[in-house]
């Protein structure tokens, strides 16, 4: 097998070339629509809001960042506009059950006139009460039912009177009530030594009389309450005709505007009854600015609770709303009811019932975001109580755990009919999915969103309509073309890969923006190539401290990385350092030792709780190459130990498997492997070398310590060639590579990575399954056969010399390994 030959430096780097984008500037692009980069979810939205059943509410799956809200926005502008038109809902006080207030629904529109005309209403009938009461004419009128009332009593007791004087008996009219006494001479009343003088029948006679005028007066005073209550029955409808004709007419001015609204001419029947009922409760109730907050919110009869409470009012025109909760506490969803405090107690009324986002979304559509719903205490299950139920009923936390002990207010729940979309991580969507019963029956759409579109000339001149779409939204100034090409390179390096290009909005913004910055410091009139060139070093000028820190540990000798000479056992790994919305990576010493044992391979991270379940795999994948490859005809008597040297933290993916198997072979076979390379890339068991993640920063981290020491022209990295499509390198380092002081080798399989490392042919069998000798898997094989033959001489009976002659073997100790062309994904 022949080493590798170097990549080219055009394989490196997938330039945009400014004139196949055929615009100057961004100023002469038309608007591009972001649901074009997102065909299947802008169809899968377009189904989920075009299907009336229920359940089918919206789930947007994507990155952050990637235009998940403009995209739903844009969509929801053009969707408000069709459908049934929302209601207006009001709030208003139930005359028959005080704290269960009433809900009304009206049109759009005309839920404020309502609000209106009674409050209008209420400003009337105050003043119109106060002189209905304090007319003369009813005055009159009251007081002459009083006199009535007050000379039929007098009457009554004179007639009484007439009577007992008749039989004998006065009836007297003291402080402490109506007393009878014996007359004499039919004038003047008897005393006590009179009457005990008059004859005995006499007294019998007189006390007979006054006993019947005693029941009869007792009669007379149990008629006086039922001709009181009479009385007042009689001054109540006095007031409830007066309150008609003072007030009649102006509710009368109000039923025609709403004939075709039973609900509303229900409410307006009920105002005016309870009205004439309430009449001198209405009277001596405060009122008006004197005492607002008493009137409003005590509870007590006042004209205020004539008034209506528009809940949710929208626009007369029958556009839809969209809604967007940033902060869907449970309240902020449902409603919720405020409280006053008033003379030490909480008290509510219908007028302090708020709407919340499910309200007013109400004939709509509500946009929220997933993980901030299920971030509030009962706010997911509250939102999934109102879709399930399909009605609003506004609920208090307090009530939810049991603190609430004042009464509350029950208003009349909201019927509800809306869209509601989520937006979420795709992290989310599927543990709701498999966690949560409930969410596949109400959520039956979901929107998956691209994370990258491929990067052809239709999508790149799209990418360009997006670039300016982006600049205007932002009023940023116009861009030139090449400008535009550089964003588009950056948008493949995002995306990691050259020929896809990210769909991630946010980073684009930003580094919009900030070369506009460097654009107006240089008052151009176009945002420049050189501007974004400018953006982008100051973004990794702002990030690079650590990176920076890694390096001079490097440079100093404190952490030990070799770019010069030869050593068995020993290879630089590549290790990606995540930091935020950028990585860098660094060069990491990887080692492996070699022993006589009983085939296993122990991974030093793993026994010290340092390394992930990821890495461990890849080890095990190592020990099951080496005996699937080597141990056909001899059992693996070895022991060996692999290690990240001077790793002191976690270490997790596989992507430096490659690396531990070429220093565990070199270990084995004895051969140095050349410092002034650096490998990465996983392996699986036949070999074969798959794709890995944070290429582009493992490169650039060694070519950075390989720079900075000088390069010679022996440095360079050997990466998978399943990661070459993948490759959007730094301009120096692409340079470095066409100047032939650098070097980027593509492998296939470990035999190639060895070759390239140790400078030793891998050695392939022959037909015979003959290896040739000299090879790295002749000397690994022809040591595994001296560790087997120690092994066996140190468990015999007798222990034999080490001291003996190599046999060296003549035939492949096993199968050849399987042709490169396998694949998988590296960590």
């Amino acid at each position: 097998m022949r080493p590798s030959a170097a990549l080219p430096a055009e394989a490196l780097y997938t330039p945009c070339n400014p004139a196949d984008l055929d615009f100057s500037s961004t100023e002469t692009l038309p608007e591009l629509d972001i649901a074009s980069l997102h065909s299947r979810a802008a169809e899968a939205l377009h189904l989920g809001l075009d299907m009336g059943h229920r359940g089918y509410n919206l789930f947007v799956l994507g990155d952050s960042g990637s235009g998940r809200h403009a995209m739903v926005d844009e969509l929801l502008k053009a969707e408000r506009r069709n459908g049934q038109p929302p209601s207006d809902w009001c709030y208003v006080h139930n005359f028959a059950a005080g704290a269960q207030a009433r809900l009304l629904r009206l049109p759009c529109g005309r839920g404020a006139h309502l609000r209106d005309d009674m409050q209008g209403f209420v400003e009337e009938i105050a003043p119109a009460i106060a002189a209905t009461f304090e007319s003369d004419q009813y005055r009159a009128r009251i007081e002459s039912m009083q006199e009535e009332e007050k000379e039929r009593e007098e009457t009554a007791l004179r007639h009484l009177g007439h009577e007992s004087a008749t039989a004998g008996v006065a009836l007297l009219r003291t402080p402490q009530g109506f007393v009878f006494a014996p007359l004499k001479n039919g004038e003047e009343t008897l005393s006590q030594e009179e009457f005990a003088q008059l004859p005995e029948e006499r007294q019998k006679e007189l006390g007979s009389q006054m006993e019947l005028a005693h029941e009869k007066l007792h009669k007379l005073m149990n008629e006086f309450p039922r001709w009181r209550r009479d009385l007042q029955n009689r001054i109540k409808e006095a007031s409830r005709e007066a309150l008609g004709l003072a007030v009649g007419h102006l509710m009368e001015e109000l039923r025609p505007r709403y004939a075709d609204l039973p609900e509303v001419l229900e409410f307006l029947d009920a105002a005016l009854h309870d009205i004439l009922e309430s009449g001198e409760s209405l009277r001596e109730s405060p009122h008006g600015d004197e005492d607002g907050e008493t009137t409003v919110y005590s509870g007590a009869i006042s004209v205020q609770r004539y008034l209506v409470n528009l809940l949710v009012e929208n626009p007369a025109d029958g556009e839809r709303p969209v809604v967007y909760e940033d902060h869907p506490t449970l309240q902020n969803l449902v409603g919720r009811i405020e409280h006053m405090v008033h003379m030490g107690t909480l008290v509510s009324n219908f007028t302090l019932i708020k709407a919340g986002a499910l309200q007013r979304a109400n004939g709509g559509f509500l946009v929220l975001d997933a993980a901030k719903v299920l971030s509030q205490p009962y706010a997911w299950e509250g939102l999934k109580r109102a879709l399930l139920s399909g009605e609003v009923r506004i609920e208090s936390l307090s009530e939810l755990i049991g603190f609430s002990s004042t009464l509350q207010l029950e208003p009349q729940p909201v019927p509800l009919d809306l869209k509601v979309v989520l937006i979420g991580e795709r992290t989310i969507y599927y543990l709701l999915a498999e966690l949560d019963p409930d969410f596949p029956a109400l959520f039956k759409i979901g929107a998956d969103m691209e994370s990258e579109v491929e990067r052809n000339p239709a999508n790149t001149l799209l990418y360009a309509r997006l670039i300016a779409s982006l600049a205007r939204r932002e009023g940023l100034r116009p861009l030139s073309a090449a400008a535009v090409a550089r964003i588009v390179e950056h948008a493949a390096r995002l995306a990691s890969d050259a020929q896809r290009l990210t769909t991630q909005t946010q980073p684009l913004d930003d580094l919009m923006r900030e070369a506009e910055h460097f654009a107006v410091a240089d008052q151009a009139p176009l945002i420049g190539r050189e501007h974004v060139e400018a953006a982008l070093a100051a973004h990794r000028r702002r990030h690079e401290r650590i990176r920076e820190r890694y390096q001079e540990e490097i440079l100093r000798g404190q952490w030990l990385v070799a770019t010069t000479g030869v050593h068995i056992g020993q290879i630089n790994g590549l290790a990606v350092v995540p930091l935020g919305d950028s990585s860098f990576a660094h060069p990491v010493r990887i080692t492996a030792t070699v022993r006589m044992g009983e085939g296993e391979v122990i991974d030093i991270e793993r026994e010290v709780d340092l390394g992930g379940p990821i890495h461990t795999k890849g080890v095990l994948i190592l020990s099951s190459f080496l005996a699937a490859r080597f141990g056909w005809n001899m059992p693996l008597s070895l022991r060996a130990s692999l290690v990240f040297e001077q790793s002191y933290g976690g270490v997790e993916g596989d992507s430096a498997s490659l690396a531990e198997l070429a220093a565990l072979l070199s270990a084995l076979s004895g051969l140095p492997i050349r410092q002034s390379l650096a490998v990465t890339g996983s392996v699986n068991q036949f070999g074969v070398v798959q794709p890995v993640g944070g290429i582009n920063e493992k490169i650039e981290g060694f070519f950075d310590i390989c720079a900075a020491r000088g390069l010679t022209g022996e440095q360079g990295v050997l990466i998978p060639r399943a990661n070459v499509c993948h490759l959007m390198l730094r301009q120096e380092v692409v340079a470095a590579v066409a100047a032939g002081s650098f070097h980027v080798w593509a492998v296939e399989d470990i035999d190639g990575a060895m070759e390239l490392l140790t400078g030793v042919p891998a050695g392939e069998p022959d037909a015979e399954g003959v290896i040739p000798e000299g090879s790295v898997n002749y000397l690994i094989a022809l040591q595994l056969s001296e560790l087997a033959q120690m092994r066996q001489s140190y468990g015999g009976p007798k222990r034999r010399s080490r001291h003996r002659k190599k046999a060296a073997p003549k035939k492949a100790p096993g199968k050849p390994p399987v042709p490169a062309g396998g694949s998988g994904q590296g960590g």
